[in-house]
């Protein structure tokens, strides 16, 4: 398996407490966050990851180089911020295989990812999005399916009682984003994904994993606890 990892954020909601790293590399117990994600990886049998990096992106290489738990490591480096969208497709041209992981940096939502992958395979969909259904929340917008199991609709965030959200895990095909005439810099979850939303293209999969984002304090707070319930340990 082969995965991009989305590791390009500045973390500007973390400033408060962490700085002038990306911020995928907030310190966790001493590690940074990418290494748990890094190990989780490779744990579930990704052979090669391309970091899609920018802001101070040389703090990844150095601590990271190019192998990680026998985990090949490859860079593709935004010269300009490129948005989701332009990120993958940068580091997409760094991949070789036709159905590729794509994981949010910043993020740690253990699925079975191989799982994913055959999944998407066996739908015949373009992308495949990996779901945490949640309740009482209105931090995240809401995905709704088919019962083909198909993406109907991206409904914006408000205030939920129940509902799936996009858990930041993609299995996607090469093609998916090839021929669409887009910029350099857009974004894969506006410009793409909400596009094509009900034309039958994406498919969505509802995991039952936990699920992070520490793209605020109060939650980055609770990475180690939920990193050592979620067994992403480091070996």
């Amino acid at each position: 398996m082969e995965a991009i990892v989305l590791a390009g954020g500045m973390g500007t909601r973390l400033k408060s407490v962490v700085s002038e790293i990306p911020k995928p590399m907030a310190p966790v117990d001493g590690r940074p966050f990418l290494e748990f994600l890094l190990a989780w990886l490779a744990k579930s049998g990704t052979s090669r990851a391309v970091l899609s990096v920018g802001y101070k992106w040389e703090v990844v290489r150095e601590r990271f180089g190019s192998a990680y738990a026998g985990m090949s490591l490859d860079y593709a480096v935004e010269d300009t911020p490129l948005g989701t969208g332009g990120a993958v497709a940068l580091a997409l041209g760094r991949t070789t295989e036709d159905s590729i992981l794509v994981v949010n940096g910043d993020t740690a939502f253990p699925v079975d990812l191989a799982g994913l992958l055959r999944t998407h395979r066996e739908s015949g969909a373009g992308a495949t999005l990996a779901l945490k259904e949640m309740t009482e929340f209105d931090r995240y917008g809401t995905v709704e399916l088919d019962a083909r199991g198909r993406v109907a609709a991206f409904r914006e965030k408000a205030r939920c009682a129940r509902g799936a959200i996009n858990g930041g895990i993609y299995a996607m095909d090469r093609a998916f984003l090839d021929g669409r005439g887009l910029p350099g810099r857009f974004s894969l979850e506006q410009d793409v994904l909400e596009k094509e939303a009900g034309a039958g293209a994406l498919a969505g999969v509802v995991f039952d994993a936990p699920f992070l984002d520490i793209g605020i304090p109060e939650d980055y707070a609770k990475a180690a606890d939920f990193l050592a319930a979620a067994g992403m340990s480091i070996p």
